[in-house]
């Protein structure tokens, strides 16, 4: 535990922090989980879920809780997986 206040300080702020992260990343992988169970049974509001789940995921690059290539890859990835299932 440290003595200095400035670091004391810095715990809290580090716990608030991660848990904000947390939260973010929390609720990251529910929309993409619902964004892939939508893709997978070719649901009417597809197009809808996948659109929040991008708007997720580049929330949480702004936020700097995810890397902008981690992003980019799941949008990619997403994106691949809809096209796919769009063709068949």
């Amino acid at each position: 535990m440290p003595n200095i206040k400035s670091q004391k300080d810095r715990v809290v702020q580090a716990k608030k922090e991660a848990m904000h992260n947390k939260a973010i990343k929390s609720n990251l992988k529910t929309v993409i989980k619902k964004a892939d169970a939508a893709i997978d049974s070719n649901a009417a509001d597809k197009d809808a879920v996948m659109k929040a789940a991008v708007s997720a995921i580049d929330s949480a690059k702004s936020k700097g809780v995810i890397h902008k290539n981690t992003a980019a890859r799941k949008v990619s990835r997403m994106a691949k997986r809809a096209n796919k299932a769009a063709a068949q």
